[in-house]
This record gives C-alpha cells, structure tokens and sequence, in this order.
C-alpha cells in the first residue's frame, strides 16, 4: 500500500514493485567484444496473458532506469512515467504486460561500467566495452525472449528510449506490432552531439577522473554534475524556464549564483551526481551520439523493411529534438507506405514534455494502443 508521503500520485498507481535482475551466459556486441555474462535489471507491471501478445517494452531516456511505474519501499515518488502506466492509464495494466529495463552501459543494475569484472574482482569502469543503441535493444531481445514472447505488442520510448524503439523496428521487424517514438531522432546532429561533447569533457576536465578509474570516495562529482547541468539547460524551454524563474534572486544563502535558475541548476547537478556514475554517462551519451540511421534517402532505405504501425510525437518547443527530426522519421515511413501517425504537441515544457503528466498526450497514447485500424487513427 502506498504511504501517506505517496497519496498524491498514487491515483491508478501499480503499487509497490521491485526491481529484478536476470542473468544470460554473455552478448556479443557490434564492435566485436563479449559481455560475459550479461546482467539485466527490469521491472514488469500488468499480467503476460495467455498468447503472450500483450507485452509492451518501454524504453527509457539517458538518465532513466527500470523503474518506470509504482513505487519502491520508502520511496516518496513514482517510477519515471507513472502518470501513463497503471490499471485504466494510457498504458493500462489491465490489458497490457508492459515490461521495462535498465539499459546496458547503464548503472542502475544491467552490465556496465560498475559491473564487477570476474578477473579482477574491481568494477570494469571505463574498461568496459564500448556499448551501441543496438547493442542495447539486442539485450532488451534477450529479455523479451525469456518471456516466451513472439511479438511484442508494442515498443514505446522518447529521446533516447525513442531510438531504441526504431532501432527495434529495423533490427526486429516481425518481432512488434506498434512503434511509439517521442521526442527523438533517426541520428544525433552535430548541435546535439556537441552538447553531449560539452557534458563529456566537463567530466574528463575533473580533477577526481583519473582515466575513469576513480574510487567511490574520490569521484569526478563536479564534472559530472556540470555535465547534468548543461544537459538539463537542453530539455527545458525558454517559455518555461522564463516563466519558472525570470530574473528572480536565488532561494535561501547561495553565495555561488546570482540568480534562481543557477541554484535550480545547481541542485539538479549536485543531487544527480547521488544517482549516476560519471562512467556511465559518457557511455550512454557516446551511444546516443553514434546511433544513426541516417536521414533522407538512406534512412528511407533503412525503414524500408519495418513492419509496424508507427506514432511520432513531437513538441513545438523541443529545441533539443526539434519537431523536423520527427517529421524526417515520419516522411521516410511514409514513403515506405508504413502505417504512421504524427502528431506535434504545443507543450511549453521543451523535451522534457513526453515525461511530464499531459491529458492531451495520454489520450494520443490510449488512442493508439487500442486502435485496431491498421491505417491512420488520427
């Protein structure tokens, strides 16, 4: 049962869960190297029905975890998307097994750069092996197998969990039904990449880095909180962030910044670096950077062979995944005569929109999943 401190979101709430963790004998990644064995860290909400043709993988975004929906004990807020995943939410577990997993390179309990290597007995840290988005989705294959599911309903995730989903359209295209991508791209632009760049060397410019074999009481936590920094300046927008704070003092003694939105900034840097290894970031924004399927003529190539309904959502004031990327992703199904729908939302939050509690986005969403026309539903 929820907690007192857990009332007002538990409205439809999944309950208490768990975070489980399976193990296969090993992943051969893109680049050629072994993850011997394979960790991965998951959670499921909803029942797997009998033909096991309910399953939705949800995909998370660079800072995400498993932990999607409900609550864990003690905990005072929801997993990441609790607003869309629950009985009689647009992700209704009374219908549909959604599953969700951390994803490798991750630290949140599947292999990465704090899985401890077997021949040292230390964590691999920057040892580990370079991880891709597809590598990422070929993990999340091996879990989806394990359940005995064929093909899944549907894959859904924006940002970075957004490219997984299509990356799971190309790499696996009998194995979903639907495709939901938000708030995402076919490729990284360069303007994109150079804010993931900017993160990086933040991290690498730390005293405590050592080559990414830093110690637990000793770790690069100002480069990595500068990191978040810039990367949350990204996923909000001017209306928000100008509507949030103006020029406002900041709140209490900060002597460090002048203003509110320094001390805003400052404390989603300072408690992230609680949260995140500064190993991990760099790999998952080095994946990010490097997934590409191409725009125009090759991406409309590389579609080619999906075999899935889509819906592409995007948001007017994303500045960081900018409504065109969408639109690119959108005409190439298109010309392919792939079921797709597109649907640009007026949210003022910037890319943070897909995560934040909308009824516009959660009637989309509940619209899509239980349209059974094989067309446009929109």
């Amino acid at each position: 049962m929820p907690t007192s401190e857990q009332n007002e979101f538990s409205h439809g709430s999944v309950g208490v869960v768990y975070t489980q963790s399976i193990q296969f004998d090993s992943l051969t990644l893109e680049g050629g190297e072994t993850i011997t064995p394979l960790e991965i860290a998951y959670e499921t909400y909803g029942t797997l029905n009998e033909k096991k043709d309910n399953a939705i993988l949800v995909c998370h975004a660079l800072s995400g975890d498993a932990h999607a929906a409900g609550f864990h004990d003690g905990d005072k807020r929801p997993g990441w998307w609790d607003y869309y995943i629950g009985p009689g939410k647009a992700f209704d577990t009374n219908r549909y097994f959604i599953i969700s997993s951390n994803v490798i390179g991750g630290c949140k309990g599947s292999s990465g750069p704090l899985t401890v290597n077997g021949k040292n007995g230390k964590p691999f840290q920057s040892t580990f092996p370079f991880v891709s988005i597809g590598d990422m989705v070929n993990a999340q294959e091996k879990l989806i197998s394990h359940f005995g599911i064929h093909k899944l309903f549907a894959v859904a995730g924006g940002s970075m969990g957004g490219m997984q989903a299509l990356q799971w359209s190309v790499a696996y295209p009998d194995r979903l039904k639907n495709c939901i991508v938000m708030a995402s791209s076919s490729e990284h632009s360069a303007q994109q990449i150079a804010f993931n760049e900017v993160g990086r060397q933040a991290i690498l410019s730390d005293p405590n880095w050592n080559q990414g074999l830093y110690t637990q009481e000793n770790r690069p936590s100002k480069g990595l909180a500068l990191a978040r920094m810039m990367g949350h300046i990204t996923y909000l927008s001017d209306e928000m962030m100008r509507e949030k704070f103006g020029r406002k003092p900041p709140k209490g003694n900060i002597q460090s910044t002048d203003f509110a939105v320094g001390s805003y900034l400052i404390y989603q840097g300072e408690s992230f670096v609680d949260r995140f290894d500064a190993n991990s970031y760099i790999y998952v924004t080095k994946a990010l950077d490097h997934f590409s399927l191409g725009t125009g003529k090759e991406l409309t190539k590389v579609l080619a062979k999906v075999r899935c309904r889509f819906l592409v959502v995007a948001y007017t004031s994303d500045w960081l995944y900018p409504p065109y990327q969408s639109e690119e992703i959108v005409k190439s199904l298109e010309v392919n005569a792939v079921p797709v729908s597109f649907v640009e939302l007026n949210n003022p939050a910037g890319h943070d929109s897909f995560l934040l509690p909308s009824e516009q986005q959660d009637s989309i969403l509940r619209d899509f999943l239980s349209s059974t026309d094989e067309g446009v539903f929109l």
